[in-house]
């Protein structure tokens, strides 16, 4: 059973700084993309942040860009997202996503297993 678990969430000030992990297990994490999403209240999911299997593939989504940094760590299964210089519009909900073949990074249709969210409020 595959499991995607995030941590790290929580309440920071404007300007601050939080780093979200998300363990993966139940799949060959090294074979899989990973993801970054987060839901507003109100909005629609939308990208983060994206990084491939071999982890030198990276995308991330325009108001994130400079700011935020993904990584993945093939030997602990899980995927990091350090979130600097935080604003009060990035508060939302943040989810894990794997996605095997990694095509459209940007869609949430790509992806095959998601985790439960992480909540993180910036205040201003």
């Amino acid at each position: 059973q595959v499991q995607l678990v995030e941590s790290g969430g929580g309440l920071v000030q404007a300007g601050g700084s939080l780093r979200l992990s998300c363990a993966a297990s139940g799949l060959t994490f090294s074979r899989y993309t990973m993801a970054w999403f987060r839901q507003a209240p109100g909005k629609e999911r939308e990208f983060v942040a994206a990084v491939r299997w071999i982890g030198d593939n990276i995308v991330y989504a325009d108001s994130v860009k400079g700011r935020f940094t993904i990584s993945r760590d093939n030997a602990k299964n899980t995927v990091y997202l350090q979130m600097n210089s935080l604003r009060p519009e990035d508060t939302a909900v943040y989810y894990c996503a794997a996605d095997l073949y990694g095509l459209d990074l940007g869609s949430m249709a790509e992806y095959d297993y998601w985790g439960q969210g992480t909540q993180v409020t910036v205040s201003s």
